[in-house]
């Protein structure tokens, strides 16, 4: 597994690293930048040199380094078994060359603006340096995010996992990351549920209905039979150009369900598969929990198991009927993508 860490100045990577290295046994890795741009134009400021972070505190005695990101790649990917970091991500041709190797995981640090010029400001201080103002902090913090070349900004939004850091106790922020288990290498992979789940979160990204969107997906054998969403049936307007007038009149949930012209996304991959297809052992992944109308539907072609993310307002009802009807009904919450917070 490696972990690589990058951020804004003084986010916190440093005392990820740090904390990976000395509690899981991570070993750090360093990748030289032969073309880095200084976050400051001004040579005789030496606090500058300080926005890389405290590389001589992360020099353990087996550190190794290494000149290209292609000889990198190769030593760790004969060792991906081992557990490496490294807060050496410097521009998008190195991390896409990264993300393509599964044993990968990236992780993005970001934490307040003025806490993080506090913790640059005691960086300088125990340099003896003089830190740099708020204003000039600011300056160099935009640059070092933003820049077209050395922008981080454009590699956290790349990130797996986008970590918050806002506390300024060491212990905390190990707390926390105890908690959070960054070295669980189901990270690097979805399980099948969260897999399937997500391709319905896909499906629903095509959906017209101008009441919600749903998506759906039908798997047996953990190989996908069909996928569907809810929108008006083909050759019909579609929902989001006045297609259903139903839904383009807001009516609220459960009202005027008997002149809805859109197909619920279950229905129309329970169409695509058809009953031959599906057969005993299929499981419908569905990102809301199937209706009423659905669910009968669901039970008569013989779907073994319903996995959903969000409740509807029929979900007792729902329940009761697969149910009686041999189905195993079970919610699924996939991890938040967004920012965790220390």
């Amino acid at each position: 597994m490696l972990i690589g860490l990058c951020g804004g100045i003084c986010a916190g990577k440093h005392a990820i690293a740090e904390y990976l290295i000395r509690e899981h046994g991570f070993q750090l890795l360093a990748l030289e930048n032969k073309d880095s741009a200084q976050i400051s134009d001004d040579p005789e400021d030496k606090a500058r040199l300080q926005t890389c972070g405290p590389r001589h505190e992360l020099k353990p005695k087996n550190q190794l380094r290494f000149d290209s990101i292609d000889v990198f790649l190769d030593f760790v990917t004969k060792r991906w078994t081992e557990r490496w970091v490294t807060t050496d991500i410097w521009d998008c041709t190195v991390l896409e060359k990264l993300l393509l190797r599964p044993f990968f995981l990236l992780v993005s640090v970001d934490a307040p603006l003025g806490l993080r010029w506090q913790r640059f400001s005691r960086r300088c201080r125990q340099h003896q340096l003089e830190p740099p103002s708020l204003e000039k902090f600011l300056l160099w913090s935009d640059r070092h995010l933003y820049d077209k070349d050395i922008g981080q900004a454009y590699l956290t939004d790349r990130a797996a996992v986008r970590l918050f850091n806002p506390s300024s106790s060491l212990n905390e922020l190990y707390a926390a990351l105890e908690v959070l288990d960054l070295r669980n290498e189901e990270r690097l992979r979805p399980t099948w549920d969260h897999y399937f789940m997500q391709l319905a979160s896909l499906a629903a990204q095509r959906s017209n209905c101008m009441k919600r969107r749903v998506g759906c997906v039908i798997v047996r054998d953990r190989r996908v039979i069909s996928t569907g969403y809810n929108g008006t049936p083909r050759n019909i307007t579609n929902c989001n150009e006045g297609g259903c007038p139903r839904c383009n009149r807001g009516e609220g949930g459960g009202a005027g369900l008997s002149t809805c012209l859109c197909i619920h996304a279950e229905e129309n991959a329970l169409l695509e598969a058809g009953r031959e297809r599906i057969r005993e052992g299929a499981i419908l992944y569905c990102d809301t929990c199937p209706c009423l109308t659905c669910t009968v539907k669901i039970a008569q072609v013989g779907i073994s198991e319903v996995v959903y993310s969000k409740g509807y307002n029929m979900d007792k009802e729902s329940a009761a009927i697969l149910n009686a009807a041999g189905v195993n009904l079970r919610q699924l919450s996939l991890p938040p993508n967004g920012l965790t917070c220390l």
